[in-house]
């Protein structure tokens, strides 16, 4: 059962900013001035067994640490599909249809790339402008549940959240 409006069964690929989303929007700084991003491990399961299940993941952020490409490769993101220090948001690597595409963002340089998707969502305490194109709010904030949230009923309705890939890493 999914709380989203929408044919979950078209999404082929997902694809997500990072702060803000996955992680919380409040990040402490480094003595050297990086930031030093929270990661949600619920979260961060959700998008390791759909990248096992054969969903395409995307990382689309306006960082440059290495620290967040390490962690999404880790997840089994293809280092190719993790684009950092974009300012400009865009998706068409690998030629999907736009409502075979999910993406969360939330804030204004995910507005483009929202629109452009099938399926917009975003966390409970994104932007108003981003709620405004948005298909789906989640219930979590970002860092706090809203990757899990999305992915598990996107796995939940194509029949892939709870069978044998689930289990083990």
């Amino acid at each position: 059962m999914s709380t989203i409006n929408y044919d979950l069964k078209k999404i082929k690929a997902l694809v997500f900013d990072v702060d803000g989303v996955l992680s919380a929007n409040v990040i402490p700084m480094s003595q050297d001035g990086e930031p030093m991003r929270t990661v949600n491990i619920k979260d961060g399961y959700a998008l390791h067994l759909a990248g096992k299940q054969g969903l395409l993941l995307g990382i689309i952020t306006g960082g440059r640490s290495e620290a967040v490409r390490k962690r999404f490769v880790a997840l089994g993101i293809p280092s190719v599909d993790i684009y950092m220090s974009s300012s400009v948001k865009i998706h068409d690597r690998h030629s999907l249809k736009d409502e075979e595409i999910l993406y969360v963002g939330d804030d204004i340089p995910d507005i483009e790339v929202m629109r452009e998707c099938g399926l917009p969502c975003c966390p409970k305490d994104a932007s108003a402008e981003v709620k405004a194109v948005s298909r789906y709010i989640s219930y979590a904030n970002g860092g706090y549940g809203c990757g899990r949230d999305v992915v598990e009923q996107v796995l939940k309705v194509q029949g892939l959240w709870m069978d044998d890939k689930a289990f083990g890493w």
